[in-house]
């Protein structure tokens, strides 16, 4: 799950005023601009209009329908599962809060897990996230992906693709090639797939942390290897 800085509410450039949101659809351009048109959770490209994720339910947390630090941006799967379930935050981890790159781990087969270097007292914390939205939904999982659930399968299909990519990489490495490969993964989403596919090659690492707006630069070191965020759990 890519780590993302949404920054801090959104100035107005005329009057370097808090642009006014008056109602939560308003927070797109501005969430666009920052984080990329991508699930905050599955990091599925969203083609279609994205919605505005509230991590704390409108539906109970009312004071918050139009409060910056509540938007994130989700696809239509990971929000319509996630639902209006209130939350704890102390009970997950999040992209805006974690570096949540250090939790999960990516494999063939659209398989997403905690990954296996997460502290024991925080791995209920990084399973519970996966439920909160059905990461671990597959065909072959206990509660069944269905055919209107394409995360599974453009998972499997991005990693299909990056390690399609990096083999080419190997027989010609050169700086277009590797500016090709990053602009085919901005296109084609699943961030942590294409860091888990090139994970032992540095230049490729910042590269793509670079390349999609909005991943913390503070969740990472000089060399792209994912470090704990600073006031994180992770």
């Amino acid at each position: 799950m890519r780590p993302v800085d949404r920054g801090s509410w959104p100035v107005d450039a005329q009057s370097s005023l808090p642009v006014d949101l008056n109602k939560y659809g308003d927070a797109k351009p501005h969430l666009e601009r920052r984080i990329g048109l991508y699930c905050s959770y599955c990091e599925l490209r969203i083609e279609n209009l994205p919605a505005v994720e509230h991590v704390f339910p409108k539906t109970s947390h009312g004071d918050l329908e139009l409060v910056w630090s509540n938007f994130l941006f989700a696809c239509g799967s990971c929000n319509s599962i996630k639902g209006h379930r209130d939350i704890s935050l102390g009970d997950y981890v999040w992209p805006d809060r974690d570096n949540t790159a250090r939790a999960f781990a990516y494999r063939e087969g659209g398989v997403v897990a905690v990954a296996p270097d997460v502290p024991q007292a925080l791995r209920p914390r990084a399973n519970r996230t996966i439920a909160l939205v059905g990461l671990d939904r597959t065909p072959a999982s206990r509660v069944p992906a269905t055919d209107a659930d394409r995360r599974w399968r453009l998972r499997d299909e991005a990693f299909g693709m990056a390690s399609r990519a990096k083999r080419r990489l190997r027989r010609r490495d050169d700086a277009d090639l590797r500016e090709q490969i990053v602009e085919t993964a901005c296109h084609a989403g699943f961030w942590s797939i294409w860091m888990t596919v090139f994970s032992d090659d540095p230049d490729m690492r910042c590269r793509l942390i670079a390349a999609f707006p909005g991943t913390s630069r503070e969740c990472f070191d000089a060399q792209g290897c994912a470090v704990p965020r600073p006031g994180g759990m992770l």
